[in-house]
């Protein structure tokens, strides 16, 4: 009767989030960041969950540049999937006191962030809690290596130059280290070590194939396959596809770390292979994929595909 009471429960959570509730689909950050017109540090100064937000602004970091204070009131990558009755999308700062901000100003004037909660990274105890890949997914980052990185990414993304020394030997550095895990002794390396692999994602950056195998072999690590899979995208040659159809081949790897290597893939439009990519389709998984995470979160709609799903998408266009 417990067990049987646990999954009502669940289900009419999981009814009413869906149904009644606010929720969008979540964009990933490359997204964020290429429709943004300003990234810049800023002090908030008040907070109004359904008028906005009040921020003065500390200095720009890329785009072009903003000063003095200004008012946030709207989203420009807000995706619906239900909104509530009289409660839309919502500002949720606080207890936060500095903050990153991508913004854009759409046609009408207003400045925008990209989701209630996507397009800003907030300072805390000296450390960023910042997004490189997704909002689901995000890493405790120094202050300084936070500014260098995402400013070189920001940059990239809109076509400005960035310091690409700093870059190559910050990822040189540390994808040339053992993956880490999150040990108490590790952890900090972990985090270093995601930041390089997703600068090496953004900034299309190569010559580090070798250095990113062990990453994507480190079945230990979810977040570490995803990086790994995700920075080879810049490596369209025979040896890279074998690696990336090996794991979407493995039905023990993570589902969504075989997604993620699909899509790699698909960048390379590999029409050699599409037979064999039709015969590891027969066995592809097709059960729900995803971040996961609580049901009550706004963005439990975020849109991510079964392995099968997505090398259909993938099979059709070769």
């Amino acid at each position: 009767m417990k067990k049987l009471k646990t999954i009502l429960f669940l289900a009419f959570a999981l009814v009413t989030t869906t149904t009644w509730a606010t929720t969008w689909d979540e964009p990933w950050q490359d997204k964020v960041i290429k429709h943004a017109d300003y990234f810049v540090f800023a002090k908030i100064k008040s907070n109004n969950e359904k008028k906005g937000v009040t921020i003065e602004i500390i200095k720009s970091l890329g785009g072009q540049e903003l000063k003095g204070k200004i008012k946030i009131t709207d989203f420009y990558l807000l995706d619906l999937c239900s909104s509530s009755g009289g409660h839309g999308a919502e500002f949720q700062f606080d207890g936060i006191n500095e903050c990153y901000f991508f913004i854009k100003k759409n046609d009408k004037g207003k400045y925008c962030i990209a989701t209630p909660t996507a397009g800003f990274d907030y300072l805390k105890d000296g450390k960023v809690y910042a997004t490189y890949r997704h909002s689901y997914h995000q890493a405790l980052v120094p202050v300084d290596i936070y500014e260098k990185t995402m400013t070189a990414i920001f940059n990239n993304y809109h076509n400005q130059p960035y310091d690409k020394q700093f870059i190559t030997e910050y990822v040189n550095k540390y994808i040339s280290l053992k993956p880490a895990g999150f040990g108490d002794n590790e952890i900090n390396t972990f985090f270093s070590q995601h930041v390089a692999l997703e600068c090496a994602y953004h900034l299309r950056l190569t010559d580090f194939y070798p250095k990113l195998l062990p990453f994507l072999a480190n079945t230990s690590n979810f977040h570490n396959q995803v990086s790994a899979a995700r920075a080879l995208v810049s490596y369209n040659t025979t040896e890279c596809k074998q690696e990336l159809l090996k794991v979407i081949s493995d039905t023990t790897r993570s589902h969504f770390v075989q997604v993620i290597c699909v899509w790699t893939l698909s960048g390379f439009k590999p029409t050699e292979l599409k037979e064999q990519l039709k015969k590891v389709n027969e066995t592809a998984s097709n059960e729900n994929n995803g971040f996961g995470g609580d049901i009550m979160d706004p963005r439990v709609c975020t849109h991510f595909p079964d392995v099968k799903n997505a090398l259909e998408k993938l099979i059709k266009t070769l």
